[in-house]
């Protein structure tokens, strides 16, 4: 099974592709769409184009995606949403089934803990893939660890 991450914003969406048997797993590929400095409307499109080449490249079988958690202000919850629902709308387009998790439960999966600092999620997600120690960018981790929070709860009994 391949699942695509996607960690969205609205200047920076990240994504990771992994495929797993359900017990391991390994890194296909990772990183971010960068947009350039450009009106809302023209980052959206950026961030659409480039997920559309990530989902048409890695065929993903499902996509894991951030949800938007309560504690976020209403500015920064604005600003999520729209990178999210850019995400929402590039999955659908490929005909893509969409899961979410909440910030907390992907860190609690990957990292033990829901509090868990971006530096442990990208270490973790390091030492679970088995990747390189050289930097993954935070965005990209952060994809990478939605993406082994959905492979885990395939395993848990009730859960999926």
């Amino acid at each position: 099974m391949r699942i695509l991450g996607i960690d969205p914003g609205t200047r920076f969406c990240g994504y990771g592709v992994i495929e797993t048997d359900g017990y391991e797993a390994r890194a296909l590929e990772y990183g971010v769409v960068r947009c350039r400095n450009a009106s809302v409307p023209v980052r959206l499109k950026e961030i659409f184009t480039g997920l559309m080449e990530v989902l048409e490249r890695a065929e993903p079988d499902i996509a894991a995606v951030e949800s938007t958690f309560s504690g976020t202000n209403a500015r920064t919850a604005l600003k999520i949403g729209e990178g999210r629902g850019v995400a929402l709308l590039a999955a659908a387009s490929c005909g893509v089934h969409v899961v979410e998790y909440a910030p907390a439960r992907v860190k609690k999966s990957v990292v033990g803990s829901g509090r868990a600092h971006k530096s442990q999620v990208q270490h973790m997600v390091r030492t679970l893939l088995n990747l390189p120690d050289d930097d993954i960018p935070e965005d990209a981790a952060d994809a990478l660890a939605l993406a082994l929070c959905h492979m885990h709860r395939l395993n848990v009994p009730g859960d999926g």
